[in-house]
């Protein structure tokens, strides 16, 4: 069956996250969207929004017209999480008749529709989300009698992360070629990780695995479900548990709680991270800290602009875009967002934008060109032994110009002064 994934307009609520990349590619319990995608099989398409067209080329093996010989076509909403009950949904979906599911704000979350009623080249225009809303409108579709949770907002991959980690992790062991290191620990056959023997493990809430090449210093302390991906170092002294997943090669010391790290990204130091989410190519320097509970215990609230959003949870720390970084010593209070290729020092007290040099508790917010952060990015790339393309100095001038909405206006282009 041909199986097409689409970005509609309630993504842009998912910035920062989704600022840099297409939704189907955010972790959630160590799995993307695109990831269960790939295991329906069949032909896969997606569409995302322009400036990240190049991403996807480079990135994801993505078709761009139908394959006339699959008699169906299922399309599903690039927000729809990545769990193991999503995806046997969409098993059921793609054996079941046409039809239709939608959110409670009448949106498509996912639709089984005949190949023949549907054009070969349907989703190669920007268009195509309202032409294809029309064929299911014309088409009459009988609702779905299955839910797919969606993202709605940022702190949404938190809560589904901390929901569906153990569950995903129990599928990758069915998937992945693990072996047993001990009782519920796990790693990888090929290239298998070297571990400390000094490592403590505590399985009893989940699984604990870990990817090949992976590196665990002395001292280190694991509670399941956690889940370290390929090339990632785990720093002496650490602890990481309590539904932790991250990607492929990260560096990751310190205490880390209820978290998604995407690639590339470091937090190698000693510092407290809790129940957040951290985008890719991320450095937070040594000492930072976040907190995810406010000191009344009550349920948090996230501010996203100018909307405020009750997120009816207890404990969510921080949302951190792609590129962003941290001084040392830098803290980030209850539910912040740092927006991408931002710099943060001192305190964040409140929400960050994209692009400036912040040291709000020293008075001082400044504007980070793009030209310094491709600079600082090819810089970084060169570290990790990553080919720098055009593609991503242009994803950085896109990304500048789109979170311009974002920042004060008349910000200086000086460096902050300490």
């Amino acid at each position: 069956m041909n199986i097409a994934i689409f970005e509609d307009p309630a993504v842009e609520k998912l910035a920062p996250i989704t600022t840099s990349k297409p939704a189907y590619a955010i972790s959630c319990g160590s799995y993307r969207l695109i990831d269960f995608v790939q295991l329906l099989g069949g032909n896969k398409i997606a569409t995302v929004r322009n400036h990240l067209k190049g991403i996807q080329n480079r990135d994801f093996d993505c078709a761009s017209t139908l394959d006339l010989s699959y008699p169906k076509t299922i399309v599903v909403n690039a927000r729809v999480a990545p769990t193991v009950d999503n995806y046997q949904a969409l098993q059921q979906l793609g054996a079941g008749p046409p039809c239709v599911l939608r959110a409670d704000d009448d949106s498509i979350c996912a639709a089984v529709l005949p190949t023949d009623t549907l054009p070969a080249d349907a989703f190669a225009t920007g268009d195509w989300i309202n032409a294809v809303s029309e064929i299911i409108d014309a088409a009459n579709l009988p609702p779905a009698p299955i839910a797919l949770p969606t993202f709605q907002y940022p702190h949404d991959v938190i809560r589904l992360h901390m929901q569906h980690c153990e569950q995903n992790l129990e599928f990758r062991l069915l998937q992945d070629q693990l072996q047993r290191l001990t009782e519920g620990v796990f790693v990888a056959q090929r290239s298998p990780p070297t571990i400390h023997p000094s490592a403590v493990f505590d399985a009893s809430d989940g699984p604990i695995i870990f990817d090949s090449n992976v590196q665990v210093g002395p001292h280190c302390f694991f509670r399941g479900p956690v889940y370290v991906g390929p090339n990632g170092k785990i720093s002496e002294h650490s602890s990481i548990k309590d539904a932790v997943c991250i990607a492929h090669t990260c560096k990751i010391g310190g205490e880390v709680e209820g978290c998604v790290v995407e690639p590339w990204t470091n937090k190698q130091h000693h510092g407290f991270l809790g129940h957040s989410y951290l985008g890719s190519w991320i450095n937070l320097g040594a000492g930072t800290c976040n907190s995810d509970l406010k000191n009344t215990y009550g349920k948090i609230n996230m501010t996203y602009g100018n909307q405020t959003v009750a997120t009816d949870m207890q404990f969510v720390g921080c949302i951190i875009g792609d590129y962003a970084k941290t001084s040392i010593n830098t803290s980030i209070f209850t539910g912040k967002t740092i927006g991408v290729a931002s710099m943060v020092y001192g305190m964040a007290t409140a929400n960050v934008p994209s692009f400036v040099n912040s040291a709000r508790t020293l008075g001082q917010l400044g504007l980070l060109p793009p030209e310094i952060a491709i600079t600082t990015q090819k810089r970084m790339f060169a570290r990790r032994k990553v080919a720098h393309q055009a593609t991503d100095s242009q994803l950085i001038n896109d990304m500048f110009t789109l979170t311009e909405h974002e920042r004060p206006a008349g910000l200086s282009k000086q460096p902050i002064a300490f």
